[in-house]
């Protein structure tokens, strides 16, 4: 691949049809410009297409691509190139043919050099954290501000929506933390933290059953993973992971699993549950800082961009997920098993007309028990009362 990858996003798509998109910078002594550029994902083999699906040049007078996000529809994407502005674009797929739209976003337009930014979760807010410390939090597609502080911070480093999109968290390089309101963009607390500890990274749980807040922190010369209890925002605990400071963070979809990576181009899976690591990929970009690290929608697998070696699809190993035919052929053995038991007991139990007869009872036959004698007082009753039903 011609020119230098800078980050990357997967693109969810309807029938787990991922795609990934890609930003690349130009690369000195090479002709190749700035782009943004789509590759098909295979699950099966776990890469990705040879050669870019459709393709977007940028311009030379707006840099290169520094970040990128992409809505939770799979239609919109914003990057952020390094002249400080914020290029905006709508996949349109017409039957297999696919294009990139420019989108105009005013209220976007030169911003200014930004660190990071992210889509909410429900996809009706769109964050901004800007290298000079301005947050911003816009309702989208309208754009409408609902938040613009200059000095939400001495300059954000990460930023992350809750499950319920109610809250923003954000960080600063200085080790601070704070909680917004995304509704109202009115702040909401600051993280409580010791004087020797830095909080960097932050990422919400997914899960929908833990209301927790993941953060990486630097105490002293450890690394480690604080959690933070966003019922009440007090910390419960931390634990040494990945060992080494992480300079990306991201959370699976499904909130199973958190997954960090390294300056030097390690990464760890972490299973949310246990708090224990679950898979190692040691010098997976070899002595490079991953610039991005995203679990694919659909799949058990990572996918990690760095300067130095391009971009990575990494399968992870960890146990696979029950698919939903599994559940099904399983739900179906167990109703089937029901039935055998079922049969099995009702052959070898005693029949409920099986007692023992009286000494002058006349024998009768089990259907005759069960219909009843159509002579009986009772019968003959019935029919007198009603008369016979005309059929």
């Amino acid at each position: 691949m011609e020119g230098t990858v800078t980050c990357g996003s997967w693109i969810r798509r309807p029938e787990n049809a991922n795609l990934v998109v890609l930003g690349k910078s130009r690369r000195s002594g090479y002709s190749s410009p700035s782009s943004l550029e789509i590759f098909a994902f295979d699950p099966k083999s776990t890469s990705l297409s040879s050669s870019p699906l459709v393709a977007h040049v940028i311009e030379e007078i707006e840099g290169d691509p520094l970040a990128i996000t992409v809505h939770p529809n799979g239609e919109d994407i914003v990057c952020f190139a390094s002249s400080g502005s914020c290029l905006s674009f709508e996949l349109s797929a017409q039957e297999s043919d696919l294009k990139l739209l420019i989108k105009e976003l005013p209220t976007l337009r030169g911003i200014g050099p930004q660190k990071c930014m992210a889509f909410s979760v429900d996809g009706s807010r769109f964050a901004t954290g800007g290298v000079d410390g301005r947050l911003r939090i816009l309702e989208w597609p309208s754009l409408r501000i609902i938040l613009d502080e200059p000095k939400a911070h001495k300059s954000i480093r990460d930023l992350d929506f809750s499950l319920d999109s109610e809250f923003l968290a954000s960080t600063s390089t200085d080790g601070s933390a704070r909680i917004w309101k995304a509704e109202d963009g009115l702040p909401c607390t600051t993280l409580n933290r010791r004087p020797d500890e830095k909080i960097e990274l932050c990422r919400f749980s997914k899960d929908g059953t833990k209301p927790f807040l993941f953060c990486t922190v630097q105490k002293g010369d450890k690394a480690v993973t604080a959690v933070w209890d966003i019922s009440t925002w007090n910390k419960i605990g931390h634990k040494r992971l990945l060992r080494k400071p992480a300079v990306v963070m991201s959370i699976s979809l499904d909130g199973k699993y958190l997954a960090q990576g390294s300056k030097d181009g390690d990464m760890c899976v972490i299973e949310v549950k246990k708090m224990e690591v679950s898979h190692w990929s040691k010098r997976l970009h070899l002595g490079t800082s991953l610039t991005s690290l995203e679990f694919c929608p659909s799949e058990r697998v990572v996918l990690t961009t760095s300067d130095e070696w391009g971009v990575l699809v990494t399968k992870l190993s960890v146990p696979a997920d029950w698919k939903a035919w599994q559940v099904y052929l399983l739900l179906l053995g167990m109703f089937l098993a029901s039935l055998v038991a079922f049969y099995i007991f009702y052959e070898n139990s005693d029949s409920f007309w099986s007692f023992p007869l009286g000494k002058d009872q006349p024998v009768r036959s089990k259907i005759d028990s069960v219909l009843g004698d159509p002579k009986s007082a009772d019968d003959q009753n019935m029919w007198g009362e009603f008369g016979p039903l005309d059929m």
